[in-house]
């Protein structure tokens, strides 16, 4: 069901397939999930690391010395740096983002988790995420991983999409029905 629509697909589907088989193979999908984790943060920290994984101006031969010296320096091995070598010589890095939400897709079908997408005007307490989370799982029966995204078009509320069902309770969507039935007034 809500598991199922966390399907992967694509190239960045077939690279995210391979690591999570090869994860799984040699007991290692906690390991590996955790240094995923760290490089995306990585990434997301430091403009420069992300201008090279998303610029052709740069060589495989480049990316792949480059992505070395950076996991040599977090302390980075094993099947995780394998993989990321692998994907900086193959001139596949501009796609690393989708590849790691893939593989983290399938570790978490593969623990019994599903994740929710929330997308709320601004940051939540911790008091308020473990409300949504408590309440999509009596909804879903299943344990739920939550990507909370900030977005302050919505004016407030929040938007929940788990799989395939999606409950849109922004201020923005509540404002624009009231301005539509106005409109239908006169």
């Amino acid at each position: 069901m809500a598991g199922k629509d966390q399907t992967v697909s694509g190239m960045a589907g077939r690279y995210a397939t391979a690591l999570f088989e090869l994860a799984r193979e040699n007991d290692a999908i906690d390991a590996v999930s955790a240094d995923l984790d760290r490089f995306n943060v990585l990434v997301a920290q430091n403009p420069d690391l992300d201008r090279l994984i998303r610029s052709p101006v740069f060589g495989a031969e480049e990316q792949t010395r480059a992505i070395g010296a950076i996991l040599e320096r977090m302390g980075l091995g094993g099947i995780s740096a394998n993989f990321l070598k692998v994907v900086a010589s193959n001139r596949r890095l501009f796609a690393i983002g989708d590849m790691i939400r893939g593989f983290a897709a399938l570790a978490a079908r593969h623990r019994g988790e599903v994740t929710a997408q929330v997308t709320v005007a601004e940051k939540l307490g911790d008091a308020h995420l473990q409300s949504i989370r408590e309440a999509l799982k009596s909804v879903s029966g299943k344990d739920v991983q939550i990507d909370v995204r900030i977005d302050p078009a919505i004016i407030g509320g929040l938007v929940v999409k788990l799989g395939s069902r999606m409950v849109d309770a922004s201020l923005k969507t509540k404002l624009n029905s009231i301005r539509h039935a106005m409109k239908e007034v006169h």
